[in-house]
C-alpha cells in the first residue's frame, strides 16, 4: 500500500476531475443531485459510486425515498441534529456518509448502529463534545472517520473499540489537551493519524507504540514545545511525520532516530534558531526535508544534515533572519537535486556548499540580499549548469555598483579571490529584552574568503574567544554566545567581531535586563599619566555599557585652537592611549567622548604641554653630523691613496667604548715602495667627542 502524501491527494483530485460524471437515472429526492461519480477508497481504490448529493439545502432531516442503490450519501452543510437508524439502515450499499457541517453534539444522535459496509464517515464541523466508550458500534469496516473541527475535550479510552479496520482518523482541530495511547490500541490496522491542532504540550513516551502500521503522522499546529526522546516509539512503519507550526526549539533528533524509514519530514513554521551539528543525520531514507516559515531560524551549521543518502529535495525558505549555511553545513548528499533557499537573509551560498551536492541541478536563491563579490563567485565558475530558478528575480544586493544586477552577468572572473567579513544585520537583534536569571543566545555569523575568526566583546571589555568560559558566558566554535542564568549586573552592550586577513566586521547588541542597563558611572575623567616631548600617554576608568568611545586632541595655538583636531575610535575595553608624533614643547589639549546605552553622553577632556627636547639631544644630532661628514672625508683620502699607490685599503667604521669613537682603519700594505718592501704599516685616523647620555 502507498504512504499518504499532500501529493498523492492532489493527483486523485486531478484524476477526478478528468473523469466524466454521468446521471444516474433513478427517482431522486426533491432539491438533491443523483449522479455516477468518481470515488476513491480509503485505500486509494478507485471506483465510480452512486451518488445522492444532498449539499446546501439547508434541511433538518434526511430526505425520504432515497434510491436504494446509493453508495455516497452527501449531506454536508445543512441543519440536521438527529439521525434514526430507520433513516439509513436500508441502505445496503451505502459505503460513504457525508455529516459534515451539521448540529450534532452527541455521538448517540447519530444512531448508526449497524452499518457494516459503510467505509466513510465525514463528522467534521459539528459540535461533538465527547466520545464516550464505544461511540461507534456495528461499523466494523469503516475505513476513514473525520472528527476534525469539533468542539473534543475529551476521548475515552475504549472511544473506538470495534473499529478494527480503521486506516484514517483525523482528530485535528479540536479541543483536546493530552494523547492517550489507550485510544489506538484499537486501532492496529490505522495508517494516517491527523491530530495536529489541539492544544498539546507535550507527546509523552511510547504515545503511539501500538501504531505499528502508521504511515503519517501529522502534529501541526498544536503547543509542542518539545518532543522527548520515545515519543515516536514503536512507530516501523512512519514514512510522513509534519510538526508543522509548533513550539519547538530544538531538532527532536533523538526522537527522529527512532523512526528510520521516514521520507517526508516537515518541520516548518517552528522557532528553531539553529540547525546544529548532526541534528539530521543517517535518517538513510529521508527524501524530502522542510525547513521553511521559520521567524528566528538564524544558522545552518556545520555538518548539520550528515548522511542522507536517498535525500532529493531540501526546503529552506521564507526565513526572514536566516544569513548562514557553514561551507560544510551539507556532507554526503550524494542525491540531492532540488535546493531551495529563496526569501532568506542570506548574503552569500559558499562555493563548498555546493560542490558538495554532486547531483545538484537546480536552486533557488532569488530574495537574498546577495553581496555579490568572492564568495558567490562560484555562480560562473562552477563546471556543472546548475539552473536557477526565477533567475530573473536573482540580483546582487550588493555592493552599490553591481545593485539590482543579475547574479549571472556579474564579471567575477575579474574580481579578487580574498574579501572581507560581512556580519548580517539580521542575525540578531540591535536590543534584547531580559529577566533576571534568563538563558539567552546570540547568534553571530560570517561569511569570507579566508574565513573569519569570530570572538565577542563583553559590556565590561572581556574578550570572549570560541571555547572560552567567563562566569556565565560561553563561546561555542561556530560563533554563539550563550549567556546562562543572565542578571542585572550582566546587561549591557555585547559586542561580536569577525575578522580575517583583509579586516573586520562587527555587530553589537544592548542586552536590557528587567528593562534597565546599569547606569553609567557618575564621573567621566581624563588623566595625562605621562606627558614627553613627543608624546603623551592618557587614561581613563573603564566604564561598562559604552557603545562608542572617540579621542580627539590638537595643540593650541596663540591661545585658540587652530588645527584641526586629530580623531581616533578607541575599542571597546581599551582605557589608554598614546598620543604620539606630536611637537616639542607645545600645548596641547585631548578629549574623550563616551556614548552610552542608555542614550547618555559624557566628555571628558585635559590640557597639557610637551617637554622641551633636551638640550643634549641637540648637541648629540650636531655632532652625530661632523662625524660623519669626518667619515666621508677619511673615505675619499683612501680612495686617493688607492688610486695613486695602488694600496688594497679595507676600511671600517668602528664604535669604541661608550662614547662615539670614530675609527677609520687601513690594514698593513705590501706594494713595492721606491725599489724595496714596505709593509706592516698601520694608517689610521681616530676622532673622538666626549660620551652622551642618550
Amino acid at each position: 500500500m502507498r504512504p499518504f502524501h499532500p501529493s498523492s491527494l492532489l493527483l486523485c483530485l486531478v484524476a477526478a476531475a478528468a473523469i466524466p460524471i454521468v446521471p444516474w437515472k433513478v427517482k431522486c429526492p426533491p432539491q438533491c443531485v443523483c449522479q455516477i461519480r468518481p470515488w476513491y477508497t480509503p485505500s486509494s481504490v478507485y471506483r465510480e459510486a452512486a451518488t445522492v448529493d444532498c449539499n446546501d439545502l439547508f434541511i433538518s432531516t434526511v430526505p425520504e425515498d432515497l434510491p436504494e442503490g446509493t453508495q455516497t450519501l452527501l449531506l454536508q452543510s445543512n441543519n440536521i441534529a438527529r439521525l434514526e437508524q430507520s433513516e439509513l439502515d436500508y441502505l445496503r450499499n451505502l459505503s460513504e456518509l457525508d455529516l459534515s457541517q451539521n448540529s450534532f453534539s452527541d455521538v448517540w444522535d447519530l444512531g448508526l448502529k449497524s452499518m457494516p459496509q459503510l467505509l466513510s464517515l465525514h463528522l467534521e464541523e459539528n459540535q461533538l463534545s465527547e466520545l464516550p466508550d464505544a461511540s461507534f458500534p456495528g461499523l466494523g469496516n469503516l475505513q476513514e472517520l473525520y472528527l476534525n473541527h469539533n468542539q473534543l475535550r475529551r476521548i475515552a479510552p475504549g472511544a473506538f473499540s470495534g473499529l478494527g479496520s480503521l486506516l484514517r482518523l483525523h482528530l485535528n482541530s479540536n479541543l483536546l489537551r493530552t494523547v492517550d495511547s489507550r485510544w489506538f490500541q484499537m486501532l492496529p490496522s490505522l495508517e494516517i493519524l491527523m491530530i495536529g491542532g489541539n492544544r498539546v504540550d507535550a507527546i509523552l513516551d511510547m504515545n503511539f507504540r501500538p501504531l505499528s502500521n502508521l504511515r503519517s503522522l501529522v502534529l501541526a499546529g498544536m503547543n509542542l514545545r518539545e518532543i522527548s526522546d520515545y515519543a515516536l516509539e514503536g512507530l516501523r512503519s512512519l514514512e510522513s511525520l509534519s510538526f508543522y507550526d509548533n513550539k519547538l526549539v530544538d531538532v527532536p533528533k533523538q526522537a527522529l532516530q527512532r523512526v528510520p524509514g521516514l521520507k517526508f519530514l516537515d518541520l516548518n513554521k517552528n522557532p528553531l534558531q539553529r540547525v546544529k551539528q548532526s541534528d539530521f543525520t543517517n535518517m538513510l531514507h529521508l527524501k524530502e526535508l522542510g525547513l521553511n516559515n521559520m521567524e528566528e531560524l538564524v544558522a545552518i551549521d556545520q555538518f548539520a544534515l550528515i548522511n542522507l543518502p536517498e535525500l532529493t529535495k531540501l526546503d529552506v525558505t521564507n526565513n526572514p533572519k536566516l544569513s548562514f549555511i557553514h561551507p560544510n553545513a551539507f556532507h554526503r548528499l550524494p542525491r540531492l537535486e532540488t535546493l531551495m533557499l529563496n526569501n532568506n537573509a542570506l548574503s552569500a551560498l559558499h562555493k563548498q556548499t555546493v560542490e558538495a551536492l554532486p547531483k545538484l541541478q537546480e536552486i533557488s536563491i532569488h530574495g537574498n540580499p546577495i553581496r555579490c563579490d568572492c564568495v558567490i563567485r562560484w555562480v560562473n565558475s562552477t563546471q556543472r549548469r546548475i539552473r536557477f530558478i526565477e533567475p530573473q528575480s536573482t540580483l546582487c544586493a550588493e555592493p552599490p555598483d553591481l545593485q539590482r544586477r543579475h547574479i549571472r552577468d556579474v564579471p567575477f572572473r575579474e574580481m579578487t579571490d580574498r574579501c572581507l567579513p560581512l556580519i548580517s544585520p539580521k542575525s540578531f537583534p540591535s536590543r534584547l529584552e531580559a529577566a533576571d536569571g534568563d538563558n539567552i543566545s546570540l547568534h553571530c555569523r560570517a561569511l569570507a574568503e579566508p574565513e573569519p575568526e569570530i570572538y565577542w566583546v563583553t559590556p565590561a571589555g572581556a574578550k570572549l574567544l570560541p571555547y572560552a568560559e567567563e562566569g556565565g558566558c560561553k563561546v561555542h566554535p561556530e560563533g554563539t554566545l550563550e549567556i546562562r542564568g543572565i542578571s542585572a549586573r550582566e546587561a549591557g552592550l555585547y559586542t561580536c567581531v569577525a575578522h580575517n586577513l583583509l579586516g573586520a566586521d562587527t555587530k553589537s547588541v544592548s542586552v536590557r535586563v528587567n528593562h534597565s542597563f546599569p547606569l553609567a558611572e557618575d564621573s567621566l575623567e581624563l588623566v595625562a599619566v605621562d606627558v614627553q616631548a613627543y608624546h603623551i600617554l592618557v587614561a581613563w576608568k573603564p566604564h561598562l555599557n559604552t557603545v562608542s568611545s572617540n579621542l580627539t586632541w590638537s595643540s593650541f595655538s596663540l591661545g585658540s585652537r587652530s588645527d584641526a583636531p586629530n580623531v581616533a575610535r578607541i575599542p571597546t575595553g581599551t582605557h589608554t592611549y598614546n598620543i604620539s608624533r606630536l611637537q616639542q614643547d607645545t600645548d596641547y589639549w585631548a578629549c574623550l567622548h563616551v556614548a552610552f546605552v542608555d542614550l547618555q553622553a559624557k566628555v571628558a577632556c585635559v590640557n597639557t604641554r610637551t617637554k622641551e627636547a633636551a638640550h643634549r639631544y641637540r648637541l648629540l644630532e650636531s655632532r652625530q653630523s661632523l662625524l660623519t661628514l669626518l667619515a666621508l672625508c677619511l673615505l675619499l683620502l683612501a680612495a686617493s691613496l688607492v688610486a695613486r699607490y695602488g694600496v688594497r685599503a679595507e676600511p671600517r667604521r668602528e664604535l669604541l667604548g661608550g662614547g662615539t669613537t670614530l675609527r677609520v682603519v687601513y690594514p698593513p700594505f705590501s706594494q713595492p715602495w721606491a725599489g724595496g718592501q714596505r709593509g706592516g704599516q698601520l694608517l689610521a685616523v681616530e676622532v673622538q667627542a666626549a660620551p652622551l647620555d642618550c
